[in-house]
């Protein structure tokens, strides 16, 4: 059964930076898309960013340009580089495995594997 970890959140100041990590375990890594979703209080799951096996990106509208995906296959690892963060960027990061970056840019209903989250909190 795959086991993803992730780690890497904190408070930060707004126009500050930071980097979440997510390590893979129990599963062929390279084969599959990973990505990243966040949920803030009161509000449904929303995707972040997502990556291919072959490194093609997606991202959601309001982090283009300021959060960065990236994975190392070798180190089943996935990471999201995040910067000029904004107050409203505070929520539980969400590291989530799928099929595809097209289907997994859809909504959190398409993700079956899930970490256990890590607290971005961004202050103003």
């Amino acid at each position: 059964q795959v086991q993803l970890v992730e780690s890497g959140g904190g408070l930060v100041q707004a126009g500050g930076s930071l980097r979440l990590s997510c390590t893979a375990s129990g599963r062929t890594f390279s084969s599959y898309a990973m990505g990243w979703f966040r949920q803030a209080p009161g509000k449904e799951r929303e995707f972040v960013a997502g990556i291919s096996w072959t490194s093609n990106t997606v991202y959601a509208q309001s982090v283009e340009g300021r959060l960065t995906i990236s994975r190392d296959n070798a180190k089943n690892t996935v990471y999201l580089q995040m910067s000029s963060l904004k107050p409203e960027d505070t929520a539980v990061y969400y590291c989530a495995l799928g099929d595809s970056i097209g289907t997994m840019s859809k909504g959190a209903k398409y993700i079956g594997v899930w970490g256990q989250g890590t607290l971005v909190t961004v202050s103003s």
